[in-house]
């Protein structure tokens, strides 16, 4: 590893916040998550309720990137607004993202558009899901569609928003819809359905709204093996991130344009799975590891892992805590890990806290505060935090203070 003594990052390097449809829009109705939100028995901590009323108050969430100095904004699409009904595209939900492109662009911020963040409509969830091949070909669909309509808006396009853990948290674990506990073998077989869907995806991209660069987001962490955890590290690592990194490749060979990184902490494993945080170390109100370091981890793997045969982006990383100094302090240890791996020739394009907003953090509710502004959760009044002014001054400089 070489020393990376320059504070500064390179020129072109891009610096973004993200959002996602359900966590901020409000009223989803339509999505597998709000039943699953309202289902007798979910492990969900509250309904989503009208999150941060983003549907309405989208104008003031773009000012906001604005004042901060983002140069780009990933948001998602959601798909139940888009096809309410199987076959049925609402044109003017079609022209409601559209038209959050167009405000963006006009105040020099590049869309990144991602095509399918956590929730599917309550009718394909019906149909069989993301456990039903055939949901491949209608989410192949719906991304012909609606890149169709975004076609010369969009800056970049993300397909898939984390499948691993839908696929793992919602089949596996149970926390996600569609709320199964399945063999955990089956974590193949679901994994080949968000692969495929991603592959015709990147296809319907190309096609519909050539020139716009496409990638998949992968949550990733820091795996470390404790107690003769070896094997089992591999195995988890294994259908978690390593079967998503490898879809990043057509079967023509051909690459995504980008990778992007989605990490927060780390993951120990011991001999029969993971074991939890490590005794004396500091822990955040979701229940994992205060562990910035773990970003830098996962750009070297999967840097490693794909031979560098495409770009990285950092298009999540980010803290949920009510202490913002604590949120300043982690932000600060990730992009110092992020300048090493450049240092080192690892080709990172680009960073994306998580989140603008504090938003609705799926089953846990509104508790979570991983956003740089805070939003009042009667009013929806938005209140930048010191971290917000804190980023804002870094962005301006393009390196660290």
């Amino acid at each position: 590893m070489t020393s990376q003594s320059s504070s500064r990052f390179p020129d072109g390097f891009t610096w973004g916040t993200a959002t996602a449809a359900h966590q901020i829009e409000g009223g989803n109705t339509n999505s597998d998550w709000w039943r699953f939100e309202h289902t007798p028995g979910s492990p969900t901590v509250e309904s989503s309720g009208d999150a941060t009323d983003s549907f309405h108050r989208w104008r003031e969430d773009v000012e906001l990137v604005a004042a901060v100095g983002f140069d780009n904004y990933r948001f998602s699409l959601e798909w139940s607004r888009i096809e309410p009904a199987d076959g049925e595209f609402s044109q003017a939900a079609l022209d409601h993202y559209a038209r959050i492109c167009e405000a963006l662009k006009d105040r020099g911020i590049d869309p990144v558009v991602t095509f399918h963040h956590f929730t599917t409509p309550i009718w394909l969830a019906d149909q069989g899901g993301w456990e039903n091949p055939a949901t491949a070909d209608r989410f192949a669909t719906f991304v012909e569609k609606a890149a169709s309509r975004l076609d010369g808006l969009m800056s970049k396009a993300c397909t898939i928003n984390e499948p691993n853990n839908v696929a793992f948290v919602g089949h596996i674990l149970g926390f996600f819809p569609p709320g199964k506990q399945l063999p955990e073998d089956s974590i193949y077989d679901i994994a080949a359905v968000f692969t495929d869907a991603h592959r015709k995806s990147v296809d319907a991209i190309r096609a519909n709204a050539p020139g716009t660069p496409v990638g998949l987001t992968v949550n990733m962490a820091e795996w470390v093996a404790v107690n003769g955890g070896e094997e089992q590290l591999v195995k988890l690592r294994g259908y978690m991130e390593d079967i998503y990194l490898d879809a990043t490749v057509g079967a023509d060979g051909t690459p995504d344009d980008f990778l992007g990184i989605q990490t927060y902490s780390r993951n120990r494993v011991g001999p029969t799975g993971v074991i939890g945080p490590e005794e004396g170390v500091e822990t955040l109100v979701m229940g994992y590891e205060y562990w910035p370091d773990a970003l830098e981890a996962t750009i070297r793997y999967a840097w490693d892992y794909t031979k560098g045969h495409v770009p990285l982006i950092v298009t999540e990383n980010g803290i949920g805590t009510d202490d913002d100094s604590q949120r300043i302090r982690y932000v600060q240890t990730a992009l110092q890990g992020v300048l090493r791996s450049i240092a080192d020739g690892i080709d990172v394009r680009g960073y994306t806290y998580w989140s603008l907003l504090d938003n609705f953090e799926w089953a846990f509710g509104y508790v979570p505060r991983f956003g740089i502004v805070d939003v009042d959760r009667t009013t929806f009044a938005r209140t930048p935090k010191p971290s917000a002014t804190w980023l804002s001054e870094i962005i301006k400089a393009n390196a660290l203070p």
